[in-house]
C-alpha cells in the first residue's frame, strides 16, 4: 500500500454553486493532518488481507468493489491485526497509528488537493478525461488503479472509478448545521442515521457526478460494483 501525507490545514468544504441541496451552504472546516492511500484498495490487498476477491470484473490493479461498508470494517480489523503491518508501521515510524475510512472531510480536503489545491472541478484537473474514468472512457467497466494522472497531493481514481466508503452516517442537512457553528474541527458527520457516506463518483456516471463535492448515500449493508475503498492511516481515531 503506498501512502501520501497530507499536512493539515483549512478550507472551504463545498461551494455555493452546488449541484444539490446537500452539497450546501459553504462552511469552514480545519483539519488534523493524516495519510492516505495514493490509490484505492486493489484487489491484491484485499485477497491478500481477507482470502476473498468479491469483485465483479477481476484484476489484482483493479479497485477492489462490490464491498459493503460491513465488509470493509471487518477488512480494517484484519488489516490492523496483522503482525506484518503493525511491524511495517513501526519501520515506517508510525507507532500507534492505523488504518480507517475517512471522514467525509478528509476525504474532500485531500481529493482537493490538500494546502496544495489548485481548485480544480475534479480530483486534479478540470478536464475528467485526464483523472477519471466515467462513462464517456469506461467502457462500463473498472480499470487499474493509477493509469490516468493523480491530483495535487499525488492520490489517483478520486474521481470515478468506483465509490469510496467515508466514515459518516449520512445527513443531507449537516453542513448547514456546521455553517451554524463557525469553523468546524476535524468533523465526523452525523452522530446517528440510516446511511453512510460515499465519495468520488463512479465508471458508469457522468461527469457532473465525479465532481469533488457530490454526496452519496448508501446502507451500510449495500454491495454493488460500483463501490470500493480508499483507507487512511492516522493517530487520531473516529467514532
Amino acid at each position: 500500500m503506498e501512502l501520501c501525507p497530507v499536512q493539515g490545514g483549512e478550507f472551504m468544504m463545498r461551494d455555493e454553486n452546488g449541484k444539490e441541496d446537500d452539497e450546501k451552504p459553504a462552511h469552514r472546516v480545519t483539519l488534523a493532518g493524516f495519510y492516505i492511500g495514493r490509490f484505492p484498495v486493489t484487489q491484491q490487498l484485499w485477497e491478500a488481507v481477507t482470502g476473498e476477491n468479491p469483485s465483479r470484473f477481476k484484476g489484482e490493479k483493479q479497485p477492489v468493489e462490490s464491498v459493503s461498508r460491513q465488509d470493509v470494517h471487518g477488512f480494517l480489523g484484519q488489516l490492523n491485526g496483522r503482525q506484518d503491518v503493525r511491524e511495517f508501521l513501526r519501520q515506517l515510524d508510525y507507532p500507534g497509528m492505523k488504518f480507517r475510512l475517512p471522514t467525509e472531510a478528509e476525504w474532500e480536503y485531500a481529493a482537493r488537493g490538500g494546502i496544495y489545491s489548485q481548485g480544480y472541478e475534479y480530483s486534479g484537473s478540470d478536464k475528467l478525461k485526464q483523472v477519471g474514468w466515467y462513462n464517456d472512457n469506461s467502457d462500463n467497466k473498472t480499470h487499474e488503479v493509477g493509469l490516468l494522472l493523480p491530483n495535487e497531493l499525488g492520490l489517483h481514481d478520486m474521481s470515478g472509478n468506483v465509490f469510496e466508503w467515508c466514515y459518516d452516517w449520512y445527513d443531507g442537512n449537516y453542513y448547514g448545521k456546521c455553517q451554524q457553528q463557525g469553523t468546524v474541527a476535524n468533523p465526523q458527520g452525523a452522530e446517528k442515521g440510516e446511511d453512510r457516506v460515499l465519495r468520488g463518483g463512479c465508471f458508469i456516471l457522468s461527469s457532473l457526478y465525479c465532481r469533488s463535492v457530490p454526496r452519496y448515500d448508501f446502507s451500510p449493508e449495500f454491495r454493488d460494483f460500483i463501490i470500493g475503498v480508499r483507507l487512511v492511516l492516522s493517530s487520531q481515531s473516529v467514532g
